[in-house]
């Protein structure tokens, strides 16, 4: 776990990025639901096939125009579950990090054991290798990928529709999830009761002076290929774009939401890492104080825990551990 961690740490430095080498599931062929044709609510996004990977893990593959292809989600869903109860779930977002997918999560942590007796549908979608859950700009084209659009119109409008998911939700991520989750919840006010960032991106402009562009290149590294102005566009050409997708720009929209940051400052702790000071979480680590320090400055609350560690699934599980009880209280009302 800590060695496919450690791949990618050089491009971590300047993006969300925990490196993943998802194992093949074993799972039945997929089937074509047969409510498939029921998506005008959705602007024709669509599940095309359901997989069932375990017992209470269900993969859904989606045709959606947002993306122009088809993007996978993943559930966990609760004991006593189905699409045909006449009730509904609440739901708990967990967004994964950069160059991973929507296995990560129940590959790499016990979320299925957490979330056992929970009466909660966990919700996992792809958010990409570089996506950073932002409609990109494409030079002010727009068009696909539309990372926003897909998750919080495409995805929330089937699972409401289709898959027993209700309005409470709540919100939690790692690294790119981190922000991915703060994005979503201060973009859509009233969307999530809370939203919780585990060694997250938070203030996408940590340390940029005008004409300095090295706080782009993530993207660039995460996709090989990638122009990464294709995001948000240039940090200086582009500043409303990236206000807008900065969570430390955004922390005052972020008043009635229950919030809990977590990081590391990139030094090895009890759970293990490398012997030296791991730049990825620091960088974090300054991000995440600088979140909380605007939040404060907002009069928002807050739980910030701030600990020895690095950027690897050992802290996050751990963290999601102890973020667990705060978002299920947030659910529940």
């Amino acid at each position: 776990m800590f060695r496919r961690s450690a791949a990618a740490a050089c491009a971590a430095i300047l993006a969300p990025t925990v490196l993943s080498a998802p194992p093949a599931l074993a799972a039945p062929p997929a089937r074509v639901p047969p409510h498939a044709a029921a998506h005008a609510a959705t602007g024709g996004a669509r599940v095309v096939a359901e997989t069932r990977v375990a017992p209470r893990t269900l993969d859904l593959t989606i045709e959606s125009p947002a993306m122009g292809r088809r993007e996978k989600v993943r559930l966990l869903v609760p004991d006593g579950w189905s699409r045909d109860a006449h009730r509904t779930w609440p739901t708990l977002w967990l967004l994964h990090g950069g160059v991973d997918d929507h296995t990560a999560w129940t590959r790499d942590t016990d979320v299925a054991e957490l979330t056992a007796g929970s009466d909660v549908i966990v919700v996992m979608p792809n958010g990409g290798r570089c996506g950073n859950y932002s409609d990109w700009w494409n030079y002010g084209d727009g068009g696909p990928p539309r990372w926003e659009t897909f998750h919080m119109t495409e995805v929330r409008g089937i699972l409401e529709r289709e898959y027993g998911a209700g309005k409470r939700r709540a919100i939690a991520g790692n690294s790119m999830g981190g922000l991915g989750a703060m994005l979503y919840a201060a973009r859509f006010p009233g969307m999530f009761e809370a939203a919780a960032a585990f060694s997250g991106y938070l203030h996408t402009l940590d340390g940029h002076t005008p004409g300095d562009d090295s706080i782009g290149w993530g993207p660039s590294l995460s996709c090989p290929g990638t122009d990464w102005r294709r995001v948000w566009g240039d940090p200086d050409d582009q500043a409303a774009i990236w206000r807008a997708h900065n969570p430390t720009d955004q922390a005052g929209r972020l008043a009635g939401v229950r919030l809990w940051v977590a990081s590391g400052d990139g030094r090895r702790g009890d759970l293990g890492g490398w012997p030296f000071t791991d730049p990825v979480e620091a960088a974090t680590h300054r991000h995440g104080r600088a979140f909380v320090d605007r939040l404060r400055d907002h009069g928002v609350p807050v739980t910030a825990r701030f600990y020895r560690g690095q950027h690897t699934w050992p802290y996050w599980q751990r963290e999601l551990h102890e973020a667990y009880p705060m978002l299920m209280r947030a659910l529940r009302g």
